[in-house]
């Protein structure tokens, strides 16, 4: 969440989203809340145009719009936050959330697995244990005579 006397979104050390780059929408939230939510426009959308911003590298920029392409809109990313009463408070929580999907997005994919074998000990004990079950249903059957 920024401070006033810090400009832009911190998303990771080597990221900050400038505040120009964001641009807000508010509206009227949904659901009970009696007259304060018919006069009050609480909900917060937090909207960044992540093909056009200046505060990514190529390379960033890429890796987002590849693993947030099913939450882009031409390019843009639309957070809505109507979870709390209060503007401010929405306000923060899309700011949050923008942050954490950021940053998520922009981690480094993880290795690809080694493919492994199960060892000969493993496969041995896997025997026996059939073997075992195997016995213990056998004695369960009514004497063949």
């Amino acid at each position: 969440m920024p401070a006033a006397h810090r400009p832009g979104l911190r998303v990771t050390s080597g990221l900050t989203i400038p505040d120009s780059e964001l641009s807000w929408r508010f509206s009227r939230s949904s659901g009970p809340g009696g007259q304060g939510v018919n006069t009050a426009d609480s909900r917060a959308e937090l909207v960044w145009d992540v093909a056009h911003s200046t505060a990514l590298t190529p390379v960033q920029r890429e890796r987002l719009l590849d693993r947030l392409s099913t939450r882009l809109v031409d390019g843009t990313l639309t957070i809505a936050a109507s979870e709390h009463r209060a503007q401010l408070r929405n306000r923060e929580a899309a700011l949050t959330r923008l942050a954490d999907l950021v940053a998520d997005a922009l981690r480094p994919p993880s290795p690809a697995r080694r493919p492994t074998r199960p060892t000969r000990g493993a496969k041995q004990r896997r025997l026996d244990a059939k073997k075992h079950r195997t016995d213990v249903k056998r004695q369960r059957r009514p004497p063949q005579d």
